[in-house]
């Protein structure tokens, strides 16, 4: 395939999977539920955190947390009581438990009462072609209260060779607009052209197969070189390729 035709596939597959239907059985439904901004972020960030394994589970267990919250995530974060806290103890998804909840409660109502909110912290640390040292910087500065060391594992840092999946997604939903209503585009002060595609094992195969991927690796390397050659094909959104990748991994096995 030359580039030309890669990218009228992948522009095609985009419209394809870029769409409302897309919400239906995607994490990203969860934000959908809400109309405030705060809600949005809060609920989108903890969705994202808890997103990896089943789809089903993640809908379920995301559902579960704002349940907890008395769906209204902003609220709880910042008036939160002790008893508040212990009933969110008996949470678990996969490796992150109640412990870890309870400390993103807090981690966050700092965030938001001395950082100025996540899209703060987000869009002061950006370079100028990357989000990934801000995301660096976002998880020290939201491990700065005490916290168990078990906690930090949930939370990635491309510094240290992860390629942030879940937080690269959390910065999609933020980003990018809402011009076919699956994300939110309520961060306006970050261009899309630095963000990176939430890379997992799904769009990574599709990726090689497509020769936009060498390394083998899901790395943070490996999303340097994915960036990369995304840029080549859209230097200005480079990230609405994740839905075509995705999509041909998950939906077509391809």
């Amino acid at each position: 395939m030359t580039k030309a035709e890669l990218k009228e596939f992948l522009d095609a597959k985009v419209l394809e999977y870029n769409h409302p239907k897309f919400l239906e059985d995607d994490p990203i439904q969860i934000p959908h539920r809400f109309s405030q901004k705060e809600d949005i972020e809060i609920s989108s960030f903890l969705t994202a955190t808890i997103a990896w394994g089943n789809r089903k589970s993640i809908i379920n267990n995301a559902t579960r947390v704002m349940e907890l919250m008395g769906n209204t995530p902003h609220d709880f974060i910042m008036n939160h009581s002790e008893d508040d806290l212990g009933k969110l103890s008996p949470f678990v998804h996969r490796t992150f438990n109640g412990i870890d909840l309870g400390y993103f409660v807090t981690g966050l109502q700092n965030i938001y009462k001395n950082h100025g909110g996540l899209e703060a912290i987000f869009t002061e640390h950006q370079t100028k072609n990357s989000m990934q040292p801000a995301i660096s910087k976002f998880k020290e500065v939201f491990f700065e209260l005490p916290h168990q060391s078990r906690t930090q594992k949930h939370v990635s840092d491309p510094n240290k060779g992860s390629a942030a999946k879940r937080i690269n997604m959390f910065l999609r939903w933020m980003v990018r607009d809402n011009s076919t209503g699956v994300d939110f585009g309520l961060w306006k002060d970050i261009p899309p052209a630095k963000l990176s595609c939430p890379l997992d094992v799904h769009s990574g195969n599709v990726a090689r197969k497509l020769k936009l991927l060498k390394r083998k690796q899901n790395d943070a390397k490996a999303l340097q070189e994915l960036d990369k050659n995304l840029r080549k094909l859209d230097a200005i959104d480079p990230v609405k390729y994740d839905f075509a990748l995705f999509g041909l991994g998950v939906f077509e096995k391809f």
